[in-house]
């Protein structure tokens, strides 16, 4: 056992002698209902994008030691095969209303601590520009460098703040630079789903094979700029790797460049489960390479686009989620992540955190920005049978699934936006140790692996997701 979970299991000792006044440090405050930022007909007849990219690395890899996130502790960088990137694109509808922004960086995560860093540093932007939203998400790249702290020499923090800072000014530099760059346009969507090359560890096999595309084609002629949304962990390069590098997502980025001389802003999806991309080569780098071309090749074939009316309507909503993992809330008190407690008086801890989820509705295509890593059965339905569940109980205690709450099965999931809250496990397959749970790894009656129950806030998390989405849903749909 982990001096992280020793140390976890003295203060939940401690929690249960002293009861809430071990953690009671920030009440919980109402949290108001969210308005809907809607227009009914478009007012432009083009959509108005800018675009940036920029490294995020630091100058000195070969003189301070830096720890690479995702798989093991204590994994000092190497060295470095491609580097971590922010990228940001702009989009306006030129409604009069001010555009929005959406920022991806290849970090394993970041939690709202962070985003709300980069947020509070964009303030004189946000007056000067009328930006209506700022989301920062992550590539859940499993190369890079930690940003959260979980990767670190326990019990020292594997986050390195000169670092984070870089991280910041980096997400700060491309948004402004993506405002900079703005012209007018056409916004088109389209999917194709890709060759059989992801896995799902865990069961069910549920997963989405769709690469969806947003493209913008400027009417000067320049560049055209994409953004990316598909379902896999970003971890190519797997658990032996110690060279830093943005994972596969660097060779989508390059291949689209070259073959099609487009800018990439690249997300993922719905990942939890555990889903990620097969080996497709005995050589990592290579399997790596392989399944960034192969994405990427998906891309540039799609073929089934539809022009998009600008219109960009969004609700974006602020939640308590219940905090029941005690190496976590251990971690957060212990500094080795940044995260926020509140005392909500709810689940065992008396704690929960703070997340968001928006919604936007670009002239009918829904894009919901998720905190975490959700089961993709969460999103589009599949559950496991009481028979099968971990539990032994029917789908009938889980929740209705996403895109059945958005009545639109292409609902389109942006997961890792705006927090890192860890995996959103289905409730009928949630399984702890019985004695030690979140601290140790269990497996159930048939012997199956639960690790992610271990990586996420608690039982009731997706319970939430499903109960603010709805709340969501009717607000902005039904008034």
């Amino acid at each position: 056992m982990s001096i992280i979970s020793v140390a976890a299991k003295l203060l939940k000792n401690l929690n249960f002698r002293y009861g809430e006044k071990l953690y009671n440090k920030n009440p919980a405050e109402p949290i108001a209902p969210a308005v809907p930022d809607k227009i009914e007909n478009a007012v432009s007849d083009c959509f108005c994008v800018g675009y940036s990219i920029t490294d995020v690395m630091p100058d000195d890899m070969d003189k301070k030691k830096y720890y690479v996130a995702g798989y093991r502790m204590n994994n000092p960088a190497t060295g470095v095969l491609n580097p971590m990137t922010a990228s940001a694109v702009w989009m306006d509808d030129k409604s009069g209303r001010g555009g929005v922004v959406f920022c991806s960086i290849d970090t394993v995560g970041m939690t709202s601590y962070d985003v709300n860093v980069i947020r509070d540093s964009l303030k004189d932007f946000v007056s000067r520009t009328g930006c209506r939203s700022i989301n920062i998400l992550s590539t859940h790249n499993h190369s890079g460098i930690d940003t959260m702290g979980l990767w670190g020499p326990i019990p020292k923090s594997g986050r390195d703040e000169a670092y984070m800072k870089i991280v910041h000014d980096g997400a700060k530099k491309v948004i402004e630079q993506a405002y900079e760059d703005r012209r007018d346009g056409d916004l088109f969507y389209g999917t194709k789903e890709t060759p059989d090359i992801q896995r799902d560890s865990r069961d069910p096999q549920v997963f989405s094979k769709v690469l969806a595309r947003l493209r913008f084609v400027p009417y000067d002629g320049t560049k055209e700029t994409w953004i990316l949304n598909y379902a896999s962990h970003t971890e190519s390069m797997l658990g032996k790797n110690s060279l830093v590098s943005a994972d596969f997502a660097h060779y989508i980025r390059e291949k689209i460049s070259s073959e099609a001389d487009a800018r990439v802003c690249y997300t993922v999806g719905a990942i939890g489960g555990l889903i990620r991309l097969k080996e497709l080569d005995p050589d990592n780098i290579k399997s790596t390479i392989i399944g960034g071309h192969t994405i990427a090749q998906t891309a540039l074939e799609i073929d089934n686009e539809r022009k998009l009316s600008p219109k960009i309507n969004f609700i974006r909503q602020e939640f308590y989620a219940v905090a029941d993992n005690i190496l976590l809330v251990f971690a957060a008190r212990a500094k080795i992540i940044k995260a926020k407690r509140y005392s909500e008086g709810k689940g065992s801890l008396s704690l929960s955190m703070k997340s968001e989820m928006t919604l936007f509705d670009i002239d009918g295509l829904k894009m919901l920005m998720l905190p975490g890593e959700i089961f993709p059965e969460l999103v589009y339905g599949g559950y496991l049978s009481a028979e099968e569940s971990a539990t032994r109980k029917g789908p009938e205690i889980n929740p209705k699934p996403l895109t059945e709450i958005a009545g639109d099965k292409e609902l389109l999931v942006f997961g890792l936006a705006n927090d890192e809250i860890g995996y959103i496990v289905t409730p009928n397959d949630y399984y702890l140790h019985p004695t030690e749970p979140f601290i140790t790894g269990a497996r159930d009656q048939d012997d199956r692996r639960h690790y992610e129950e271990t990586n996420g806030l608690g039982p009731k998390t997706a319970d939430k997701i499903a109960e603010v989405f709805t709340g969501m849903i009717k607000t902005f749909y039904e008034g």
